[in-house]
């Protein structure tokens, strides 16, 4: 009997609204103000949900953990709520310290570090070994994502199908993969970035994908056949 993974339903609501999927030649771009870096790395810009360490000098009751609400910010006693997505931890360092500096104190030191980066994390699945939602660690590609999930599942999976969904525009798009092509060098292993959703279809007469359109109508607009 085939398997199917309950939370595709979700992955194929998420991109109804998506414009149709490009051609497996055409790589998708960047995804909107996302760093594919390390959350440790100066250059990652703090998203939505992200846990951040704040340690103020000198000011204990400032000196704590706080979570990024949906909005993007953070609420600090004495400050209020401060504009933290978008920003990377020295840019929010320095904008806490401007803020501090202004009614509290003459020079203020302020460091913020990202304690858990919600927004560096990949969905894996369809027909992989262990479908699930997995953190990158640092630069990353679709066959390095795949292999968080231990890999396509060897009964059902159809490599030559692998869809990237992902946010670019404001707008949710779409592209196929082959990972057979990718593993002999003749095709390039594209990037992941965080919030990217990756989708392994099944093998067989009748895709995974196939099912999924005539279950959900509007996914024949975004999943087009090879």
């Amino acid at each position: 009997m085939r398997r199917r993974s309950p939370s595709l339903a979700a992955a194929a609501f998420i991109a109804l609204a998506a414009p149709p999927a490009l051609a497996a030649t055409n790589a998708l771009p960047p995804p909107d103000a996302i760093a594919r870096v390390s959350p440790g790395a100066t250059e990652y810009r703090i998203g939505p949900q992200d846990t951040l360490d704040i340690n103020v000098s000198q000011l204990p009751d400032l000196t704590k953990t706080v979570e990024v609400d949906p909005s993007g910010k953070i609420l600090l006693p004495l400050i209020g709520q401060v504009q933290a997505s978008g920003r990377t931890p020295v840019e929010l360092s320095e904008d806490i310290a401007i803020d501090l500096k202004k009614k509290y104190m003459k020079d203020p030191i302020v460091v913020v570090s990202v304690k858990d980066a919600q927004g560096q994390k990949v969905t894996i699945d369809g027909a992989v070994s262990k479908p699930g939602v997995y953190p990158l660690a640092g630069p990353t590609t679709l066959l390095q994502a795949v292999a968080l999930a231990q890999g396509p599942d060897p009964k059902l999976a159809n490599p030559k199908r692998v869809a990237i969904f992902r946010t670019i525009g404001g707008r949710r798009q779409t592209a196929f993969y082959d990972l057979t092509q990718i593993r002999t060098g003749h095709a390039e292993d594209p990037a992941i970035y965080g919030n990217d959703v990756v989708v392994v279809d099944t093998s067989g007469a009748k895709s995974f994908m196939q099912n999924f359109q005539g279950g959900f109508g509007l996914l024949g607009m975004l999943i087009r056949p090879w």
